[in-house]
């Protein structure tokens, strides 16, 4: 690529254009519109739900006891208000990339950079963390039919293991997962969300169930203590539990795959929104009227299904929820790593990756090298990594990137105020400023770690720019 002759501050806040952006040299090929607003709700839905309630209350509620119901209600707020903002953008920029591409149009080239670090390691942990999640359902599930589970060796990381039990080596069923997903992804998009679909359709089924057994079990007395951390618990564990609002990113990486995007895009953002959020206060409501609320800690693994078992006094019920959990867990890994594939084929096509990675099969349409690439980094990740390090960065990568979002529509207004909309927000200006406050407010109850940890991530993601990124843009081409 030519170098270009301007400065590195212009280089880092130049932005690309919302229509008729260039191509880097070498992307080949483009996605195929394939499915509409259920399908693409479905995306939402499914990569969202798994995440969080299938095993977060483990994480959750030491951190708030029973207010953790609360602690649903806020992270839901706050995923609302940037939702929203995701919808007008979406509608305005109707492109694959997700908040990626909208920094891009609206706060510049550097900026785009560290949204999309954040994008990857948000879909590339989350991919790992609910693959190492699904192993617990696998084992449960192994030991309700056949009376044998996979040996700890073989599915727990080395660094889950306890002492005074046999060493974790490898997590191969979380292995095993990502593999079963990429391979559908390979086949393409349209097939992907027919299986997405139905398996969420299942996942609502088992999750119903899952409520109705619970409240038959109901105690108000695992309410009285309320709040036991005050409003810090409650904070801390919105933090922890954001990261299951994932899957509406998710629904806006696939803004060049969707029929109609300016409006099919905003009306799945809406609806999953509301479907998730609704979904998770009565799962958590359910499950905290069956025991106290200290028990949950000590149920990592399957939690769900062992409040089952102590409800009913059998298996049935848990064997039921287990299978349905192996089942529809695999759409959030599905998802997950279908948003990230769909980032670095955007990134591609910009030059800030090499374009290998804005290459797609000719015959499924689909970016093979993309999941190829994605699959064995985060097979990786799922077999050595366990769960409790890994749910932290995802929130934090979601957190920025909706504040990102959030911002952009500001700025998208200032500077076009005259672009198509097809979704405007309302309440515009305050909803975007609240959106920033709240995921700002989840965001400093995060760990001090994880904020080390994210800054070395962004600080590898700006030197990578630095280096190659800035030489290699497409915008190289147009600027003067």
């Amino acid at each position: 690529m030519p170098a270009t002759s301007i400065g590195l501050r212009e280089q880092m806040l130049r932005r690309r254009p919302v229509g008729g952006a260039p191509v880097a040299h070498g992307a080949v090929g483009s996605l195929k519109r394939s499915f509409g607003t259920f399908q693409l709700t479905m995306f939402g839905v499914g990569s969202t739900i798994g995440t969080g309630i299938f095993f977060v209350l483990s994480e959750a509620v030491p951190e708030a006891g029973p207010s953790v119901i609360v602690s649903f209600v806020v992270a839901g707020i706050a995923a609302g208000l940037a939702a929203i903002c995701y919808a007008e953008l979406a509608s305005a920029v109707p492109v694959s990339g997700s908040s990626y591409s909208y920094a891009y149009a609206t706060l510049g080239e550097a900026v785009a950079i560290c949204v999309a670090a954040c994008l990857l390691l948000e879909y590339g942990v989350a991919t790992a963390a609910v693959a190492v999640g699904w192993s617990g359902y696998v084992n449960k599930l192994l030991a309700n039919v056949f009376g044998w589970q996979l040996p700890r060796a073989l599915s727990l990381a080395p660094w889950d293991s306890e002492p005074g039990l046999p060493q974790g080596y490898v997590n191969l069923p979380a292995i095993i997962l990502i593999g079963l997903c990429a391979l559908l992804l390979i086949r393409g998009a349209s097939e992907s969300a027919k299986v997405n679909a139905v398996m969420v359709l299942i996942k609502l089924g088992v999750l119903g169930m899952f409520v109705i057994i619970a409240l038959t079990a109901y105690g108000s007395d695992h309410f009285k203590d309320f709040a036991p951390f005050g409003v810090a618990g409650v904070g801390a564990a919105a933090g922890t539990i954001f990261f299951s609002f994932i899957g509406l990113d998710a629904v806006s990486t696939a803004g060049e795959e969707v029929n109609n995007p300016q409006q099919t895009v905003p009306r799945a953002l809406i609806a999953a929104l509301f479907i998730v959020t609704a979904v998770y206060v009565l799962v958590a409501f359910a499950a905290l009227g069956t025991q106290p609320w200290q028990v949950f800690g000590g149920q990592e693994e399957a939690g769900l299904a062992t409040i089952l078992d102590n409800v009913t006094r059998g298996t049935w019920a848990s064997t039921i929820l287990a299978a349905g959990a192996v089942i529809s867990i695999f759409t959030v890994t599905l998802v997950t790593m279908y948003g990230q594939t769909r980032i670095l084929f955007a990134m591609g096509r910009d030059g800030l990756l090499p374009t290998r990675f804005a290459t797609v099969n000719l015959r499924t349409m689909t970016p093979v090298n993309n999941t190829v690439i994605v699959g064995i980094a985060a097979s990786i990740l799922a077999a050595v990594v366990p769960l409790n390090h890994l749910a932290d960065m995802v929130s934090i990568g979601t957190l920025t990137a909706f504040i990102v979002v959030s911002v952009g529509v500001i700025i998208l207004r200032v500077r076009q105020p005259d672009l198509p909309r097809a979704f405007r927000v309302p309440g515009y200006p305050v909803t975007p400023v609240l959106s920033v406050l709240a995921c700002g407010y989840l965001l400093y109850s995060l760990h001090w770690y994880t904020w080390i940890a994210f800054g070395g991530w962004l600080a590898v993601a700006l030197s990578y720019y630095l280096v190659w990124g800035r030489h290699h843009s497409a915008l190289n081409e147009v600027t003067p």
